[in-house]
């Protein structure tokens, strides 16, 4: 399996996970161009209870090859940590810009959150981990 399609079942499994939450899905993979060659994505926003939330999901295999399941220095990682300080701000910027492309007043309870997902080698299990407002 790619990155493309393991991203895509991660995604799959946070919007299952979310709704089961009560949640409610308002939009997937929204994209907003920052430069020529650069762009920010939000995975999922979804709302509940009068918050919206901006949700990043990371979703990691477990089995992967040494060079792919680890960091740079080869240290194991969670797939949260892969949202640092610059991956949060472009998630701000482009939340900001989806409050106000939807009329959204940017004083509006909003939060972003991350969704981790582990996926077992054999696909037949995944651990999701929620954290919230970052």
């Amino acid at each position: 399996m790619d990155s493309k399609s393991l991203g895509k079942l991660g995604e799959d499994l946070a919007v299952k996970y979310l709704e089961g939450k009560g949640y409610e899905i308002l939009e997937r993979n929204f994209q907003m161009k920052v430069s020529n060659f650069l762009k920010s994505e939000i995975d999922i926003i979804a709302k509940k209870e009068n918050i919206v939330h901006f949700v990043e999901v990371k979703t990691l295999r477990q089995g992967l090859p040494l060079r792919s399941a680890r960091s740079v220095q080869g240290e194991p990682f969670n797939p949260e940590e892969k949202v640092d300080f610059e991956k949060k701000k472009k998630i701000i910027r482009a939340a900001e810009t989806w409050l106000s492309k939807n009329k959204i007043p940017l004083d509006s309870q909003w939060q972003i959150d991350i969704i981790a997902i582990v996926i077992e080698e054999e696909f037949k299990k995944a651990k999701v981990s929620f954290f919230q407002n970052i």
